[in-house]
């Protein structure tokens, strides 16, 4: 059996390690450390960003892979989880009619390794 004074610091020294754990458990979503989930807004007014689709690769700042399971999503990389819901989301996202009317323009590509920034500038819009 330890002695009191022992067993006394090993438990204020466990319950320090928990509470420093505990307080970098809840600080980790302000890091922006999340996965790229997007959700398609029906209204303008509703999304961070105004996407435009174009038609060849060379046009957009972003080439997009859609992957099939949240945990295949990137961190701004280009690899996207469309979201069921709104909620789930990192960025939610308006696909407008014409180029003009965009903050960013990409393009879906066919495979991951595809994926990536074009224009490196843009990339704030996703963070």
């Amino acid at each position: 059996m330890l002695p009191a004074k022992v067993t006394c610091y090993m438990s204020v020294n466990y319950l320090l390690r928990l509470t420093i754990f505990r307080l970098l458990l809840c600080l980790l979503p302000m890091t922006g450390i999340q996965a790229q989930t997007v959700f398609s807004v029906e209204y303008s007014s509703r999304a961070d960003v105004k996407i435009f689709v174009v038609d060849y690769e060379s046009q957009a700042d972003l080439l997009v892979y859609k992957v099939s399971y949240e945990s295949q999503a990137g961190k701004n990389d280009g690899k996207w989880f469309f979201t069921q819901y709104e909620s789930q989301a990192s960025k939610k996202v308006y696909f407008v009619e014409y180029e003009s009317q965009a903050d960013l323009k990409i393009y879906f590509v066919q495979y991951e390794s595809q994926a990536g920034w074009r224009k490196k500038e843009k990339m704030h819009l996703l963070y």
